[in-house]
This record gives structure tokens, C-alpha cells and sequence, in this order.
């Protein structure tokens, strides 16, 4: 019909606020009504494969290290930082690329093409005959695993009602942490149904033991680098292939969720911005004219503009601060050194002086507090404002790290072997107390992120996903470089100094979040947009 709504809102059609409760009342929802619950219970699949992908590596590696006919990859350790760290640059590829993606054809295409991404990468991790295969690989799980981190949380914000929006966001925070603790307790149980009667010595820097000497389990609380016997090294294939089920059900999920309502505004499509909002909200909560009347007002501020692009948000004043803020968050977000807590957990306990058995062990305990924390997350994100949030998390995150400094300088390194290890005159509770202190920072850091929910928030709707992409991927810039070098500022700074210098970063960032992130709890996104032009000008 000529008078259909849909004639009348065609794409490119601005509607008049006037106009927009009669459309409202005219337009019918896409179908079956979505909460915001279930939306964000779907594509969080996505969040649970980024933790678990990211997690996963720390149960893999000690049997990628096996010879090949014991069903590993005989790795080398410069092979091992390639297999490592190809995740996490291909996670900065995937989350710039992703951005780009995000605008063009949207956030709920992108999250499918995402779920391929994911089965593909892991399928061809899985099946790898060598490291020259599994690399390739890694670095497609990565663009995976960036896009994810760059496209869930967008999908969240712009999907979820103000009112709510915060814990739904931080939902994503969740899950990300979720499937690291999935991850680690995979690879134990998986472990220990692998783990062959007996145990092959790697090395045992005590001497008790010579390499390839064959030992019982009950004799090795402390040897390090220990080899499984042959037939038993393709448990990390398992540890892998498990991450394809969550990738199918996004996959399958997704398929059935609204594309998000301001990404159809962005492109001036207000037809599906009815239809998906009225599929998305409970009318006797949500005021769904109104919100569609933000947008109108916010597109006719930026009708006259030329299009944008992200090269012409630079140009602009406002918007080049924004973007600047989103990508100086994702830096900080790294240099708190939570992923020297989540990836080299048994390193760092080890060094406190626990057997390399405990070590991985506690792991599972460390991601269990991680979880727990994420979860006071939600209610932390729900009742307090997000610059708060982010003062208290450095500010915690600072001590937390001064502390574990002192500890390792009075009461680890002066009981130090010149082979690095641990001499038996360390006072027993000393390790314990590492994992104390490594615990509390774990907690602080996932109870207090609010990184997610702002990248999330704060940037310009017509480049709002090109802006994530590019601060995500300046944040998995950082994830990469702080992976790479924990390793080598441990053994030649010392846990003290290493500690230390991530301490007084972290004094920076919260100065960072004290002086100059931008505050978007309890607004709309065009409100805040709209604020923060005209306080900082074009």
C-alpha cells in the first residue's frame, strides 16, 4: 500500500518528531519479543569463546612441547612465544578490521561472520600436523577473538535500554572471564584424564632426577618441566576443539536476534529502527518513541555534515577527544598486568616458590576469584558511576601490585638459587601470601572493569564501530607487547621491579580516569554524543 509505513520510511526517509509516536504505534515489532537477557545471554557466546581461546593456551603448551610421536608439536620456546602471541596480534587485525566491518554491514552480521571465524580457527588449531600449520591458524582465531571483543559489547550498548544498559555491558566482562575459568578447569580435568601412570623428567634443576628418567606422579612435587609419557600428548587437541561448541550455538543464536536499532539509525533507516526497538523493549518500562526521537534530533544535528568516516571524526575536535580517550582506556585496560596474572599464573606462583604441579593447580583458583569478581561486577557497574568505578579499580589494582612488589623484594629474592629457583629457607606462608595478594589484585581488576562498558558508550554513532575497532585494537596492541615482555622483565628485573614498574602505571591511569574519562551512566548515547559536542566544540 502506498500509506504502508514502510513507503513512508524509506531508507534515506528522516522521520519528524511528530511523526515518530504515530509510526511507532503503525510499524509492528520484526517478530517474538527479545529481552535484553536473552540478546545478551547469545552473543556473550562470543565473549565466552574470547576468554576461553585466551585461556586455553596455558593447559595446551606444556603438551604442544611433547615430540611429535608423543602427539605434541615439539615446540621451541621462541615457537612458543610465535604460537602465543600470534593470537593476540591477530586479535588487533581482527578488531581494526572488524570496526570496519561493524559499520558496513553491522553488528549482528558481524557477530555471525565471527562464529565461523571461531570454528574455523579452531578446527584448523586443532588438526594441526606442525607449528607451521597451527600459526596460521592461531592468528585466524585471533581476528576471531579481536572482532568478538570489538563487535559484543557495541551490539550490547546500542541493543540494551538505558536503564539496564550498564550490567548488560558488563555481562560481556563476565563471560570473557567465564571462559577463562571454563578454559583452565577444562584443561585439569582433561589433564587428568590424560595423565599417564608414570611421568617422564624434562628437567629437575635439584638434581634428584635426570632427564628422561621415568618417575612416578606421587614423586614429583618438585620437579619443573615435566614431560607426559608417549600416547597421551593429544590432550591439548581436546583442550582446543572443545571451544567449537559455544562457536555453533553463537552461530545458530545470533541468526535469531534483531540487528542492532542505532546502527539502522546510523544508516537512516528508520523503519527497522521501530521494528527492532519494538522488538527489543517492554513498552510498560521503556519509553520507545522517545528514544526513537533521540535519534532523529541526533541525525538532523549531523544531516548537513559530509559523511562521516573515522578520518573525518579525527578532524573534529569533540570527536578526536573521544576517540583518543577509547583508545588510551584499552591501553591502560592491559597495563594493569592482569594478563601476566591470567596467562602466566603458574609462572609467577612458581617463582613465589609453589611446585610447578601446585602452580597449575591454584591456576583454577585464581580463575575461579577472577569469575566470582567479574560477577560483584555486575552490581558494582549497576550502582555506581563508571568514572568511580574505574578511580576505585586503579587505585586497588596500584596497591594491590605495590604489595605483591614488597613481597617479592622482602621475602622471595633474597631466598633465590642463581638457577632461579627456590631455596628451602623461605618462610612457608610467603607463597601463600603471593596468592593472596595475586587474588585480591585478580578481583579488584574484574570487579572494578568498566573499559568494555565505556569503549562501548562514549563514541560518535556514525563511527561508533570503526572508533571500538581501533581502540580494541590498540588494547590487543598491548595485550600482545605485555605477554611478550612479562617473561623476560621477570627473569632479568626481578618479580620487585617488574611489579613495581606495573604499580606506577597504574597511578597514572588512575589519574587518567580522575581528570579526564567522560561520565555516560543514567544518559542516552545521543544525549551523551550530543553533551559532549557542544562542550568541547568542532
Amino acid at each position: 500500500m502506498s500509506d504502508s509505513p514502510r513507503s513512508l520510511l524509506p531508507p534515506g526517509k528522516i522521520p519528524t518528531p511528530d511523526e515518530v509516536p504515530g509510526l511507532v504505534e503503525r510499524i509492528a515489532a520484526w517478530g517474538k519479543h527479545r529481552s535484553p537477557l536473552a540478546i545478551a545471554m547469545v552473543a556473550t557466546l562470543g565473549s565466552l569463546l574470547f576468554g576461553y581461546d585466551t585461556g586455553v593456551i596455558a593447559g595446551a603448551l606444556p603438551y604442544m612441547h611433547l615430540p611429535e610421536a608423543a602427539g605434541g608439536l615439539h615446540l621451541t620456546a621462541t615457537e612458543e612465544g610465535l604460537v602465543t602471541s600470534l593470537l593476540a596480534f591477530g586479535a588487533a587485525f581482527g578488531a581494526l578490521v572488524g570496526g570496519q566491518i561493524n559499520d558496513r554491514f553491522g553488528r549482528r552480521r558481524a557477530i555471525i561472520l565471527l562464529a565461523i571465524i571461531f570454528i574455523i580457527g579452531t578446527l584448523g588449531c586443532t588438526f594441526s600436523p606442525n607449528v607451521w600449520v597451527i600459526a596460521p591458524f592461531r592468528f585466524i582465531l585471533g581476528w576471531a577473538v579481536g572482532g568478538a571483543s570489538s563487535t559484543v559489547p557495541l551490539f550490547l550498548s546500542e541493543s540494551a535500554p538505558k536503564r539496564i544498559r550498564g550490567p548488560i555491558v558488563a555481562a560481556d566482562q563476565f563471560m570473557i572471564v567465564f571462559g577463562q575459568f571454563v578454559a583452565y578447569a577444562m584443561n585439569a580435568v582433561i589433564a587428568r584424564i590424560n595423565r599417564a601412570p608414570e611421568a617422564v623428567v624434562q628437567s629437575d634443576p635439584s638434581g634428584t632426577y635426570q632427564a628422561g628418567q621415568t618417575v612416578s606422579w606421587d614423586d614429583l612435587s618438585h620437579i619443573t618441566g615435566i614431560v607426559v609419557s608417549d600416547g597421551n600428548g593429544h590432550a591439548w587437541r581436546w583442550m582446543l576443539v572443545l571451544a567449537t561448541i559455544p562457536a555453533i550455538l553463537l552461530w545458530i543464536g545470533m541468526r535469531r536476534m534483531p540487528e542492532s536499532p542505532r546502527w539502522f539509525a546510523a544508516n537512516q533507516r528508520y523503519y527497522d529502527v521501530i521494528a527492532s526497538l519494538k522488538t527489543v523493549r517492554d513498552p510498560a518500562k521503556d519509553d520507545i518513541p522517545g528514544e526513537v526521537a533521540e535519534m532523529v534530533e541526533l541525525e538532523k544535528a549531523e544531516a548537513e555534515q559530509e559523511e562521516w568516516t573515522l578520518r573525518h571524526g579525527l578532524k573534529l575536535r569533540w570527536a578526536r577527544r573521544l576517540i583518543w580517550i577509547g583508545i588510551m582506556l584499552g591501553i591502560f585496560d592491559q597495563l594493569t598486568g592482569i594478563n601476566t596474572a591470567m596467562w602466566y599464573m603458574p609462572t609467577i606462583l612458581s617463582a613465589a616458590g609453589f611446585s610447578t604441579g601446585t602452580a597449575i593447580s591454584l591456576n583454577v583458583v585464581t580463575g575461579l576469584v577472577s569469575a566470582i569478581g567479574s560477577a560483584v561486577g555486575f552490581y558494582v557497574i549497576f550502582r555506581l558511576r563508571r568514572r568511580h568505578v574505574g578511580m576505585v579499580q586503579e587505585a586497588g589494582v596500584a596497591i594491590s601490585l605495590f604489595v605483591l612488589a614488597a613481597l617479592f623484594h622482602f621475602g622471595i629474592e633474597p631466598h633465590m638459587k642463581d638457577d632461579g629457583s627456590i631455596a628451602d629457607t623461605i618462610p612457608v606462608f610467603v607463597p601463600w601470601l603471593v596468592l593472596t595478594v595475586v587474588s585480591l589484585f585478580v578481583f579488584i581488576k574484574q570487579a572494578g572493569t568498566v573499559t568494555w562498558v565505556l569503549l562501548a558508550e562514549i563514541f560518535p554513532a556514525k563511527i561508533r564501530g570503526a572508533s571500538q575497532g581501533v581502540s580494541v585494537c590498540a588494547l590487543w596492541l598491548f595485550n600482545g607487547i605485555v605477554a611478550f615482555v612479562f617473561p623476560p622483565m621477570m627473569a632479568g628485573l626481578g618479580g620487585s621491579l617488574t611489579y613495581l614498574i606495573f604499580a606506577a602505571i597504574n597511578v597514572v591511569a588512575f589519574l587518567f580516569y580522575w581528570r579526564i574519562v567522560p561520565e555516560t551512566k543514567d544518559v542516552s548515547l545521543e544525549q551523551f554524543e550530543e553533551d559532549f559536542r557542544v562542550e568541547y566544540g568542532d
